[in-house]
């Protein structure tokens, strides 16, 4: 690497390692390997095996060991390609994938945090095996990083996520032993990413090993009182230093007796693992002792934001019954293309109105006045001049077979490169409304077909060339 590593870093993996420390300091003269990981909530009734080999540049492409319909890449970059800006992979390291394998997530309606949530690699993973159940708590205290976690969330087409961007001392008196499961990826000192993260080696010293080791400590106490009496907590880092790893597990159950390790630790190392250095370890409750939190959240207690309006409320507003019943309709039928028919009943108690435009919050969704809020669920659209514009958020929910009219297009396809764009396309001239355009299969964006023409609405912050 160009990089010089720390003497001081040097010497104490030495120690550590022993008779791996050569084979470990060899592996910094390697490349970087590469991985993504498939979309599978949204891959359903997709030829994955096609598309993961689509997305490597391979046909027999490497499987991530620990991570279902992940793999490895060299050439070929999945980003940039009409696919990826679809969402129908995340490019993720492979080593940090290893963290929410431990976090037991399943689809039977979860809550779950993310407390240090940025760039979103660990969130879309967790929102995949949720599959569209339950609540995704997804949190990010820096701006910045809190809007890019919000493109990537909305990228993937997550639609039962909140993000939110507060400070982790602040969540705990808004959700006390509410979570199901959380999980706390601490920003730490980096070493795992040396190699693949240069910078990361001028910003490291022993002082802050040891400022990551107290901020990390801050954090899995308050995931504690965050949690439900049966939840688990995962803690991870991208770090070797036993003060942020090992140490710091064996710190958290001393500070809380009434906790034991279920699952790991497991460490990861770049001489001894295709990819780069993580460490991760779970925590439950012993069965034997009670956690003495009363929870501040109960479904019966969870309720909209105070600045919201229920769907009706709006419509309420409006001027004529014909209009009422028109816009209803509309509405109605979003949802049913969008996915959400399963639940119909429990969708309409879940759209909420900001001015003109709808949204369809998670499940669970509580009073949130007071924090930052960047995304509440999923934009569906917005009413404009008596007429319903669907949002781009809503495209990346949907494939081909969710909407009746769509123009799917091949992801190497001049087409799909001219509506990235911003251009124009051709289509029959009984087209007619909004279509869904999509990339082999997967959403992408809307157009509006008129007179034999598709009028493009790709958002132009996201156009290329």
């Amino acid at each position: 690497m160009s990089t010089a590593l720390p003497e001081d870093f040097k010497n104490r993996m030495k120690t550590q390692l022993g008779g791996q420390y050569a084979s470990f300091i060899e592996s910094y003269e390697n490349t970087p390997v590469r991985s993504f990981r498939l979309n599978i909530c949204r891959s359903e009734g997709i030829d994955r095996a096609h598309l993961s080999r689509i997305m490597a540049g391979s046909d027999t492409p490497d499987q991530v060991p620990h991570c279902n319909f992940a793999y490895y890449y060299d050439d070929a970059a999945p980003g940039k390609t009409a696919l990826h800006e679809a969402g129908a992979c995340y490019i993720q390291e492979a080593s940090a994938m290893l963290p929410v394998t431990m976090l037991d997530v399943n689809d039977s309606g979860q809550k779950i945090l993310d407390l240090c949530a940025a760039p979103g690699g660990k969130s879309t993973q967790i929102a995949d095996l949720m599959r569209g159940a339950g609540l995704l708590v997804s949190n990010e205290i820096i701006p910045s990083r809190a809007q890019i976690l919000s493109e990537n969330i909305e990228r993937m087409g997550v639609a039962n996520a909140l993000v939110i961007s507060s400070d982790p001392q602040k969540l705990t008196g808004r959700f006390g032993g509410f979570f199901d499961r959380i999980l706390v990826d601490a920003p730490c000192s980096g070493e795992g990413m040396f190699r693949k993260n240069p910078e990361a080696v001028s910003e490291w010293s022993i002082d802050n090993v040891k400022m990551c080791s107290e901020r990390q400590d801050m954090l899995l106490d308050c995931a504690v009182s965050m949690l439900s009496e049966d939840g688990r907590i995962v803690y991870s880092t991208c770090t070797f230093a036993p003060l942020e790893d090992e140490e710091a597990a064996q710190r958290f159950l001393e500070r809380h007796p009434d906790f034991e390790i279920c699952e790991g630790p497991v460490k990861l190392y770049p001489h001894a693992f295709r990819g780069e250095g993580h460490f991760a370890v779970a925590f439950m409750r012993r069965s034997e002792i009670g956690n003495g939190i009363v929870s501040g959240f109960s479904p019966s207690s969870v309720g909209r934001r105070n600045a919201a309006k229920p769907l009706n409320a709006l419509i309420d507003e409006l001027s004529s019954t014909a209009r009422e019943n028109d816009r209803k309709r509309l509405l109605g039928e979003w949802l049913d293309n969008s996915g959400f028919s399963t639940a119909a009943g429990d969708c309409y108690d879940r759209i909420l109105t900001f001015g003109d435009s709808i949204y369809l919050a998670p499940e669970y969704t509580c009073d949130l006045s007071g924090l930052k809020v960047l995304r509440a669920g999923i934009k569906l659209g917005t009413f404009k001049k008596n007429r319903f514009e669907p949002d781009h958020a809503l495209s990346h929910c949907l494939t081909k077979d969710d909407v009746d009219l769509y123009l799917d297009l091949p992801n190497d396809s001049g087409e799909i490169k001219q509506y990235l764009s911003g251009m124009t396309l051709n289509c029959d001239k009984d087209m007619k409304g909004w279509c869904l355009i999509c990339v082999d299969g997967f959403g992408l964006g809307w157009a509006k077909a008129v007179g034999g023409i598709l009028k493009n609405h790709y958002p132009k912050g996201l156009r290329q060339g």
